[in-house]
């Protein structure tokens, strides 16, 4: 997996949803506002969201597709209009950003220099004409940098998108567009003879919260600052205007990448393993109840330590776990949770052996053997399912283990069940899953739950068993429909098909940890699947910051009534044991196969 991102032929389509205002006489209506910043595209520019208004209009980005590599030479920059509460700034915005990407004099700045815009960042204020204020009680012209936890503001959602997704995008430079009343015509920059980092400055009345003055002293999304300025624009400019712009964007800021794309380069360096030493420091330490977060982190521990023949990790991990070992505590579970965080027991009896093997697989047991009843005879599913997709996961693999453990093949029949029914309970038409029935939204890690548990429930069951080739065209085909729907990142989105709503990182950890299971098993074709891996391991280095500090984790989530509170579901910025964990799984998982390949290769 290099540190250089291969440039990507991007193709996605700007989703819209929610409310559409027609501007004009009721005869004779506009085009919705949404439709004319579309139209307004600029040439080789692929659209896709920042984030989701409270109306659930999409905050739309036009993405220059070679910034989506860190580590590509251009200046980056990124035009941002629609804060000052004019449609003007907007329609200026993209007219510049029309002609750098389609003028023959602006060819040689396009090799210099890439440009991405998000066009108008108050979609609905605008629509509505009402001036900075966003009609949710809001203005995102202000607030900044938004206060944590993100994204599910009553009245002011479009602040928070937009910071961590600067933090994400990571330009070297930020210029905030507006309109000015200006008779001649021209750039109303401040004053500057020589091009400089001072030629586009925020001006000295702006508050201090703006965003333009917040980039350049607060780091976004915890990444770094970013130089940002205020690009007032009068109502008229002429082609040589604009190109002597650009030349003093280029000649100022091309040397010098800013401090969040340095960190994001910092990142993209590290390998697998490295990435999972790091995590491994600060997650992985507790098990304070068997349940699956600390138990997959303690699973993420134990496959660093065959990796890395470090014995410290597995006698830490016994350490951890040597009050369930001896007795001092129940393992009784609870919950789905409970049923999977017995699989840590699983993955201690495979590295053991003798009556220590055996103690680690009557604590497993104690979760298994809830797939049947008090006669022994097997239930339609295991318990604590809650109708939830996650149900694929919390109680499929601890069947499957279980059963390769002992070889007892209840417990296979257990798994298939067990599996069929999650499948028939919330498994769209779409091949996507739904979370629960109450809704029908594809929850992001309400898929990465049933992507992880079936590629681990195949890893255990026999190849040779009747039901098993079912549950392998099962498993392509939802990792055919995830693949789908990757982002231009390599992230997945909080809402599967909704690419509006934020960018999440458990659930592009475990659908990655899927495919490289799938492309190392052989249930997956490695040339289709490995543009797939290449960039959402690109996506999750990073959004994993030092010291485990993490971008975009979805809180723990239960079923949720309707697509809005799926949107309106915290996402955490900073440590988060859930996100270490399967960021820790995904980055031993991506060892292993690196290491199959060299073995393969000598």
């Amino acid at each position: 997996m290099h540190t250089r991102l291969p440039r990507l032929l991007i193709a996605q389509r700007l989703a819209v949803v929610g409310l559409s205002i027609a501007v004009g006489a009721a005869a004779h209506a506009a085009p919705p506002w949404s439709t004319v910043i579309e139209q307004g595209r600029p040439k080789g520019l692929p659209a896709s969201a920042v984030g989701v208004t409270r109306k659930g209009t999409a905050i739309p980005c036009f993405i220059d597709p070679s910034s989506i590599d860190h580590g590509h030479p251009q200046m980056r920059l990124l035009l941002v209009s629609g804060l000052d509460g004019s449609r003007r700034s907007v329609h200026a915005t993209l007219e510049l950003a029309r002609w750098f990407r389609g003028s023959a004099e602006a060819k040689a700045l396009r090799r210099a220099c890439s440009l991405s815009v998000v066009p108008c960042v108050n979609m609905d204020g605008l629509a509505g004409d009402l001036g900075t204020r966003n009609g949710a009680g809001g203005d995102p012209a202000r607030g900044y940098p938004p206060q944590v936890p993100a994204y599910h503001s009553p009245t002011d959602p479009e602040r928070s998108y937009l910071w961590r997704w600067i933090g994400m995008h990571a330009p070297d430079l930020v210029l905030e567009v507006r309109s000015v009343e200006d008779a001649s015509g021209s750039f109303a920059t401040p004053a500057s003879a020589t091009p400089g980092p001072d030629a586009w400055t925020v001006p000295t009345d702006d508050p201090s919260d703006s965003l333009a003055r917040q980039l350049s002293i607060a780091a976004a999304a915890g990444t770094g600052t970013i130089p940002a300025g205020v690009l007032r624009v009068g109502k008229s400019i002429s082609n040589a205007q604009r190109l002597h712009l650009f030349e003093q964007l280029v000649a100022s800021y091309r040397e010098t990448p800013s401090p969040a794309r340095q960190e994001l380069q910092r990142r993209l360096k590290r390998t697998p393993i490295e990435l999972a030493g790091e995590l491994s420091e600060h997650y992985g330490h507790r098990l304070d109840n068997v349940v699956y977060i600390p138990a997959v982190a303690l699973i993420g521990r134990l496959r660093l330590a065959g990796l890395t023949d470090d014995d410290s990790h597995l006698a830490a991990v016994k350490r951890i776990a040597g009050p369930y070992f001896r007795g001092e505590r129940p393992t009784a579970p609870k919950s789905g949770s409970g049923l999977s965080g017995h699989l840590v027991f699983c993955e201690l009896a495979a590295v053991s052996r003798g009556e220590e093997q055996q103690r680690y697989l009557r604590l497993a047991r104690n979760a298994a053997d809830l797939a049947f009843d008090e006669r022994g005879k097997a239930r339609a599913a295991m318990p604590h399912h809650v109708e939830m997709s996650d149900a694929v996961f919390m109680g499929g693999p601890i069947l499957a283990r279980v059963g390769r453990l002992t070889g007892d093949p209840r417990y296979y029949a257990a798994c298939f069940n067990h599996l069929r029914f999650m499948r028939e309970l919330d498994l769209r038409s779409d091949g996507l899953y739904r979370h629960s029935p109450l809704d029908q939204a594809a929850w992001g890690r309400g898929n990465g739950f049933p992507a992880i548990g079936v590629a681990m429930c195949l890893s255990a069951l026999p190849a040779e068993h009747a039901d098993r080739n079912q549950l392998l065209v099962a498993f392509r085909n939802h990792l055919q429909a995830l693949a789908t729907h990757q982002d231009y990142t390599g992230c997945w989105h909080q809402v599967i098909d909704r690419p509006e709503s934020y960018r999440e990182l458990t659930s592009t950890c475990m659908i990655t940890f899927a495919m490289i299971r799938g492309v190392r098993s052989g249930w997956l074709d490695r040339a289709r699947y490995n543009p797939h891996i290449t960039r959402a391991w690109y996506a999750i280095r990073t959004r994993v910051g030092s010291a485990g500090h993490l971008v975009d984790v979805c809180t723990g989530t239960g079923k949720q009534p309707n697509l809005r509170a799926y949107y309106d579901r915290q996402a955490i910025l900073g440590r988060d044991d859930r996100g270490g964990a399967m960021a820790l799984l995904v980055a031993t998982e991506l060892a292993a196969w690196l290491q199959d390949q060299s073995a393969e290769a000598k």
